[in-house]
């Protein structure tokens, strides 16, 4: 297992960066401005040199011309994997086989198999594999806890997010094989539910595309229905492109007592007689709470908010929802070895045990 206590013998870990997008701008930002100065930024890769010139001379760091050669470097302790969904595992087998601690945006892998043995591997090197889910850390989540004991023992879950965008960009987010399944591209859709409610026993999916070219779509559409151990009912819907006309980010759980409905940024608390706003926190600044949560992790040994047992976990439910979706049938999350999620079985059989926040 691994060792916080063991796991850093010097005064500030040193940083490789793969990634110059969105994510890997807010990881340098929340890196170099550590309260405590636990952190050095020494290089990064990305998908062009051009870009990767770009960052580098931005944060005043080296630049790289490979993943391969940053995870290989010496100098580098921990590597920060905010690329491509299709890259994430073989960047974070290679990074951990080389002594690295690592953080990776969500999902661990497209595979999961390789997401397994990525963390056992992490496990038999002792180092810190930390799998990103902000959506656990940000305001609508956060209300979603504060709140769900006031309605009741709640049966049901509707979450839709659907972003219209016309014309839709031609990047790897509309790619197949760099983005993946929508609801495993996608994974804190099913992550707050399976944070939130529990484990589940059946999955229904279904799924569309528009497109004009095998690669890169122009629209997505993806509908799921999960059915939990407890008897919860739970539908998620996800779109984005061309083919969808209004945007929805909306959240509703019903209780026996009463309902919590967050729309955007707004949320209220619905009981007999009387409708109450909540408040919402903010989403802002949440790659540098993860960022210093990992920080105080690896020098402290404080506890961090999600382990990669739970991200697995839900990676096993989305992948669930993609052969639902393949095939037509009803999927059944059951206890038996992982060998088998790969038979050609009506049944998706998971091996999980129960995993708890540590």
């Amino acid at each position: 297992m691994y060792n916080p206590e063991a796991a850093l013998e010097k005064a500030r870990v040193r940083v490789g960066l793969v990634g110059t997008g969105y994510a890997a701008k807010f990881r340098a930002k929340a890196f170099l401005h550590d309260e405590r100065s636990r952190s050095h930024l020494v290089a990064v890769v990305g998908h062009t040199a051009e870009k990767t010139e770009i960052f580098a001379k931005e944060y005043q760091i080296e630049a790289l011309s490979s993943w391969q050669e940053l995870v290989e470097r010496e100098d580098i302790d921990l590597v920060v994997i905010c690329t491509i969904n299709r890259d994430h595992g073989a960047i974070a087998r290679a990074a951990l086989t080389n002594g690295k601690h690592v953080i990776v945006e969500y999902p661990l892998s497209l595979d999961v198999v390789e997401a397994e043995e990525l963390i056992a591997l992490a496990k038999a090197q002792q180092k810190l594999l930390h799998v990103e889910h902000l959506e656990l850390l940000g305001g609508l989540h956060q209300a979603l806890k504060q709140n769900l004991a006031k309605i009741g023992e709640v049966f049901y879950v509707r979450y839709s997010t659907i972003n219209p965008q016309n014309p839709a960009p031609r990047k790897w987010t509309y790619n197949h094989e760099l983005f993946g399944f929508p609801l495993i591209g996608a994974l804190s859709r099913l992550h707050r539910l399976t944070d939130l409610f529990g484990k589940v026993f059946t999955v229904n999916s279904h799924q569309r595309y528009w497109e004009i070219e095998p690669e890169y779509y122009q629209t997505c559409f993806c509908t799921s229905q999960l059915c939990f151990t407890s008897g919860l009912l739970a539908q998620v819907v996800y779109g984005k492109g061309e083919s969808l006309w209004q945007s929805e980010r909306k959240f509703e759980v019903h209780g026996e007592k009463g309902g919590l409905i967050f729309d955007g940024d707004t949320g209220i608390l619905i009981q007999p007689g009387e409708t109450t706003p909540i408040e919402v926190g903010p989403r802002r600044g949440l790659f540098a709470k993860d960022t210093s949560m990992v920080l105080d992790h690896l020098f402290d040994g404080t506890p961090l908010y999600v382990t990669p047992e739970e991200s697995l976990y839900t990676l096993k439910v989305a992948d669930a929802a993609q052969r639902a979706a393949q095939t037509g049938l009803t999927m059944f999350m059951k206890d038996t070895l992982v060998d088998t999620l790969r038979s050609k079985d009506t049944e998706i059989l998971d091996s999980t045990t129960d995993f708890k926040i540590q």
